[in-house]
C-alpha cells in the first residue's frame, strides 16, 4: 500500500467520525458546517485569485464577482443546512440523503472508473472516464432500499429519477471545481487533508448536490 493511500484513508477515517458526530450532535454540527464553508471560501479566494492574478481592471471586477457570489451561495447554503437541522425531520432526511449521493457518487467513479477505465469523460479532468460516471449513478440509486420508508410519498421511478439528477449535479460540482484548478495550474485547492487535498477537493459535490437535492425533493412531496 503507497503511503499516499494509507494518508487517504487514515484522512477518510477522520472525516467518517466527523460526519457521524456532526449528524448526532447539533452543537458539533453547526461549528463543523461554518468552519468547513469558511476554509471553502479561502480555497476558492485562492483558486480566484490566481485565475485572475494580473491587476487589470477586468481581472478585479471578475475576482470581486466570484468571491461576491461564493460568498453569498455558501452563506445561504449554511443557513439552509441549519435551518433545515432544526425544523424538521423530513428537511434533515433530504439534506442528509443528497450528501450520502454525493458520497457514493464520488466512490463509484472512483472504483467503477479504476476496474474499467476506458473513454475519458471530458479534457477538464482527465483521470475521470464515462465509465467512472455511469459507476458514480450506480452507486447512487444503491442508496434507494435505504431511504424508501423515509420518502414515503414519492414513487420508486420518481426517486430513482431525483437520485439521479442529485448525482448528475455533485459530479457537476466536481468537474466545476476541476475546471478552476486547471485554469489556476494546480492539483488541489490546498493540502489540509492529507492524501485529499483541501476541504474544497472533498466537499465540491457536495455543495451542489445538496441545494439540488433539496429544491428537487421538495418540488415532488408539495
Amino acid at each position: 500500500m503507497s503511503i499516499e493511500l494509507k494518508k487517504r484513508l487514515i484522512t477518510s477515517f477522520f472525516l467518517f467520525i466527523l460526519l457521524f458526530l456532526m449528524f448526532f450532535y447539533t452543537f458539533i454540527l453547526i461549528i463543523s458546517i461554518i468552519i468547513i464553508c469558511i476554509i471553502c471560501w479561502i480555497e476558492f479566494y485562492a483558486l480566484i485569485s490566481k485565475i485572475f492574478k494580473k491587476n487589470n481592471r477586468t481581472n478585479k471586477i471578475f475576482r470581486f464577482f466570484y468571491k461576491a457570489i461564493s460568498l453569498i451561495y455558501l452563506s445561504i447554503l449554511v443557513y439552509y443546512i441549519l435551518i433545515a437541522k432544526s425544523a424538521n425531520n423530513l428537511s434533515e432526511i433530504f439534506i442528509t440523503y443528497s450528501i450520502l449521493i454525493s458520497i457514493m457518487s464520488d466512490t463509484g467513479g472512483l472504483i467503477v472508473g479504476r476496474i474499467f477505465k476506458g473513454q475519458k469523460l471530458t479534457k477538464i479532468s482527465p483521470k475521470k472516464t464515462i465509465s467512472g460516471s455511469i459507476g458514480s449513478f450506480i452507486f447512487s440509486l444503491a442508496l434507494i432500499p435505504f431511504f424508501t420508508q423515509y420518502l414515503t410519498n414519492i414513487g420508486l421511478i420518481l426517486l430513482v429519477c431525483i437520485t439521479i439528477i442529485i448525482s448528475f449535479a455533485s459530479q457537476v460540482g466536481d468537474l466545476f471545481i476541476s475546471y478552476l484548478k486547471r485554469k489556476a495550474k494546480v492539483k488541489d485547492t490546498s493540502d489540509l487533508l492529507p492524501g485529499h487535498g483541501g476541504f474544497l477537493d472533498r466537499v465540491d459535490g457536495i455543495i451542489f448536490s445538496i441545494p439540488v437535492g433539496i429544491l428537487t425533493l421538495n418540488y415532488f412531496l408539495q
